[in-house]
């Protein structure tokens, strides 16, 4: 997968969660979150934000989580002290559960793909182009 292709993936995953089905990538991109923007607002109106703690994996996945939610509008934070993988944002629950989380696991799923698809490829033609699994040794008979 190129660059480009993952990042037109990327502008599908935004527009599926909004539900738009304009057609060209810009455009449908900017009505996605322009539609889950609204969303969000009126969300908050029938149920209001509470703070929802993420715990993330890496720095990766969790640079990931701070940018959609700052493409909502919505303000990530942490507190003094907690690991820079935890991420503190108010957010409606029903928005956090129906579509922030799902979108989150779906952009994640496909930026991991990718990664790792260039990490084989870079490790290959620079180091060793065999970087497969390891084997495993055999059970050692018991002494005695």
């Amino acid at each position: 997968m190129t660059e480009a292709e993952l990042l037109e993936k990327l502008q599908r995953i935004e527009a599926l969660f909004a539900g738009t089905t304009f057609e060209g990538e810009r455009i449908a991109a900017a009505t996605a979150r322009e539609k889950l923007r609204a969303k969000l607002a009126e969300l908050t109106k029938l149920d209001p934000p509470r703070e929802q703690r993420v715990t993330l994996p890496d720095i990766w996945s969790t640079k990931l989580f701070v940018a959609l939610l700052r493409r909502y509008d919505l303000r990530p934070y942490r507190q003094r002290g907690q690991r820079r993988t935890t991420v503190l944002v108010m957010v409606p629950q029903k928005f956090f559960d129906d579509t922030l989380w799902p979108e989150m696991n779906e952009l994640f799923a496909t930026l991991q793909g990718y990664l790792l698809e260039v990490t084989d490829r870079v490790i290959a033609q620079a180091i060793h182009p065999d970087a497969t699994e390891l084997d495993e040794a055999p059970k050692a008979l018991p002494s005695g």
